[in-house]
């Protein structure tokens, strides 16, 4: 089992002491968002879990907890871009992040920690040669703490837009940003993949990633792993299969491009219902919830010849 923590909300940077509990009690209790009165309960020993892969603005929370990480194998989605807080409200400055993510890779190790520069939008102020000459900055910082980028071109769900001042980029844009952004990438070394996109960049040596990552993982873990594709995901999204044990509408990041709060409103009442000692992410078990074990693919098991740990689908 892959936990995913979270492409719904930021929980290093606003629940770490909440996961940490979590990794304690060995358990975690994850409501359906699609039937909120269906809650299911993961196993959390580290014999059930093949990898957690943490998705964050700001991990600062987490850095002198890693520890108790030491028998998970996991890495981080880090998402760093070069907006202010009139898109991004809520981050630490820019500044501070980068240190954190050079502290992170430090006591980690660059292969654990997945650069995103993520979404690109263009705007007035955020044009294309700004961009780029951002991209430039952060690379050249960031060369030798990271060895891989993922980046995507925003998406235009109906609650993102409102705000922006953008609008969909031009095939002429996409292909700009493309060739610029692999040329400074592979001058620092990096490799660099773009998120969930149908079109094909292949021609300037960015491939289509898979943010959840089954090669990455058999890397991280020092073991043969394979996993089924995520169909819960996009279309063009190339993740394998996870559980996510986050909650919608309970990021504090405050990002205007945000799908996963459908209002600041609604997101500061969730994180004012968020009990660290619970065992869900927000609020409690009410009477009219059922709980069920859930029986994920990809628990780990061991072959009966020779064994070697598989995954059991």
């Amino acid at each position: 089992m892959i936990i995913s923590a979270s492409r719904r909300t930021d929980i290093p940077a606003h629940y770490s002491r909440w996961f940490f509990q979590r990794i304690q009690e060995k358990h975690v209790y994850v409501r359906n968002p699609m039937n909120t009165h269906s809650v299911s309960k993961l196993c959390l020993e580290p014999e059930s879990v093949d990898c957690i892969v943490f998705w964050t603005k700001n991990p600062g929370p987490m850095l002198d907890k890693l520890e108790a990480l030491k028998d998970y194998s996991w890495y981080f989605q880090f998402t760093l871009t070069p907006y202010e807080s009139d898109v991004e409200a809520n981050l630490p400055p820019k500044a501070e992040i980068i240190d954190t993510f050079k502290k992170l890779s430090d006591r980690s190790s660059p292969s654990r920690i997945i650069w995103r520069y993520d979404p690109v939008l263009i705007t007035a102020k955020y044009n294309l040669a700004y961009h780029i000459d951002k991209f430039g900055e952060m690379a050249e910082s960031l060369s030798g703490y990271t060895e891989k980028i993922i980046f995507s071109y925003i998406d235009f769900y109906k609650r993102v837009v409102k705000g922006l001042g953008t609008s969909e980029m031009t095939f002429d844009q996409k292909n700009i940003i493309a060739e610029k952004f692999s040329k400074i990438a592979s001058a620092k070394g990096m490799s660099l993949e773009t998120c969930a996109e149908d079109v094909d960049l292949s021609r300037y040596g960015i491939a289509r990633g898979r943010c959840i990552d089954d090669a990455l993982i058999a890397k991280i873990a020092g073991r043969d792993f394979s996993a089924k594709r995520d169909r819960n995901q996009r279309l063009h999204c190339g993740c394998v299969q996870s559980v996510d044990i986050g909650q919608y509408d309970s990021c504090a990041n405050g990002c205007l491009y945000c799908y996963a709060n459908r209002s600041d409103a609604l997101a500061r009442a969730n994180v004012a219902r968020h009990d660290a000692s619970s065992p869900l992410l927000i609020g409690g078990l009410d009477p009219r919830d059922t709980i069920s074990e859930r029986k994920t693919p990809g628990e780990k098991a061991r072959g009966a010849n020779d064994g070697q740990m598989r995954l059991v689908f």
